[in-house]
């Protein structure tokens, strides 16, 4: 079986087609299971976020998996298939090592080094896992990924400063508001992980912020995020109330999936001052023509994506040193990788002359009829020595050359001169 990862990705595609492509995270099961039922797809992991939508996948015909998981990919996304025609970029086997190792260390994010997809990574596996479609060769995978994005980040300068979108959209609403955000009321959509993270950054800010309101399709979600924070400034409220809050908050901050916009024009129609809206949902969850209300500033992923990029320059040699610590781990796996295979290819081809052996000691049992028990242990000892002895050099080839290309050469090679 080979690896390959098939998917849609902010550096290759259009934000349009981006958010279209989008998939919840309550859908993503059903993904998994239709991903499972084609030909072609043995094992899946799939994750779908603001930056990307993507499956990494065991398989067995390159095309062939492809195309099931381009198909699987329109039925659930509701997109033809023409949509994804030229669009979707592929990597196979190293690649997706390579490729799925920058991703878990932020080197792939419009926030460089951001957390946030760790835990996106871990919650695709863990599904995966809940759904029974993933085994050991893609749990490794994963693990080693995510071990490799938290060394990154550890060993490296690329964590310090702004990286997440949560703090990016704190730090560019405090750097144009300035003192106007000074006890201001801020609002914010959204309980789950970019809402908390968007939730204790704007309470961090000096000088303080007035009211930090919570607002949450499930109530519970937002009374239990209200709660972890404990601060008095943090309270929350009805989605009912939503409206209303909007209208009179100096700055809201959309972190919520939404298949359709929340904030619209005649949401912000009836504001009392200038408003900053700051929306972090993919698909979009505030409508463009906010934007043309007089005193309203719409920011999207796209600028604080752009803002946070500016102000990279000194951390280049961080993002340096991260690209060069991941491809050595990515070696590390590689190698491993290969390592286990000549041991696993050692054992089949023993297991084999172990089996040859045996059948034909059964086979030709009359003929040492004559022989003694202990005449008859020499014979059986003499075959397997002399069968030891020719499988001696090709198990020391396979195993000094494992880890290289010509070992994969001499793996490929046995398994065809044995049929293992």
């Amino acid at each position: 079986m080979a690896l390959i990862s098939v998917g849609l990705d902010h550096e290759h595609v259009s934000r349009d087609l981006l958010e279209r492509a989008t998939v919840a995270e309550h859908d993503w099961g059903k993904v998994l299971r239709t991903l499972v039922a084609q030909r072609n797809v043995h094992e899946a992991v799939f994750v779908s976020t603001c930056l990307r939508t993507e499956v990494v996948a065991t398989i067995d015909l390159y095309h062939g998996a492809i195309e099931d998981i381009t198909l699987t990919l329109s039925e659930v996304t509701g997109l033809d298939r023409a949509a994804f025609d030229s669009q979707l970029t592929v990597h196979f086997d190293r690649g997706v090592v390579t490729h799925l190792f920058l991703v878990a260390a932020g080197l792939k994010s419009l926030v460089p080094g951001e957390f946030e997809i760790l835990g996106q990574l871990r919650r695709a596996l863990d599904l995966a896992r809940d759904e029974q479609t993933v085994g050991v060769e893609l749990t490794d995978l994963f693990h080693r990924a995510l071990a490799a994005g938290r060394r990154a980040r550890a060993e490296t300068g690329i964590s310090r400063g702004t990286t997440s979108f949560a703090q990016a959209s704190v730090s560019m609403a405090r750097a144009e508001l300035g003192e106007s955000l000074a006890g201001a009321d801020v609002l914010v959509v959204g309980a789950g992980q970019l809402a908390t993270g968007v939730a204790r950054s704007l309470l961090d800010l000096e000088p303080a912020v007035g009211t930090v309101t919570i607002v949450n399709r499930s109530g519970a979600r937002a009374e239990a995020l209200t709660g972890s924070l404990e601060d008095p400034r943090a309270v929350c409220a009805p989605w009912s109330a939503l409206a209303t809050l909007a209208a009179g908050s100096r700055l809201i901050i959309m972190a919520i999936e939404a298949d359709a916009p929340i904030v619209t024009r005649a949401t912000l129609e009836g504001a009392t001052h200038d408003t900053m809206v700051v929306d972090l949902g993919v698909p979009r969850s505030v409508s463009g023509d906010v934007a043309k209300l007089p005193g309203v500033r719409l920011v999207g992923l796209d600028e604080v994506g752009s803002r946070v990029r500016e102000a990279l320059g000194a951390r280049q040699g961080a993002l340096d040193q991260a690209r060069d610590l991941v491809r050595r781990d990515v070696e590390r796996f590689v190698d491993d990788q290969r390592a286990r295979g000549a041991a696993s290819i050692v054992r089949e081809m023993r297991a084999y002359f172990d089996e040859v052996i045996t059948a034909e000691l059964s086979r030709r049992e009359r003929d040492l009829d004559a022989f003694s028990e202990a005449e008859r242990d020499v014979v059986r000892s003499v075959v397997r020595s002399v069968v030891a002895k020719i499988a001696h050099r090709p198990t020391i080839a396979l195993r000094d050359a494992a880890g290289t290309d010509q070992g994969a050469r001499l793996s490929e090679a046995t398994r065809r001169l044995f049929d293992l």
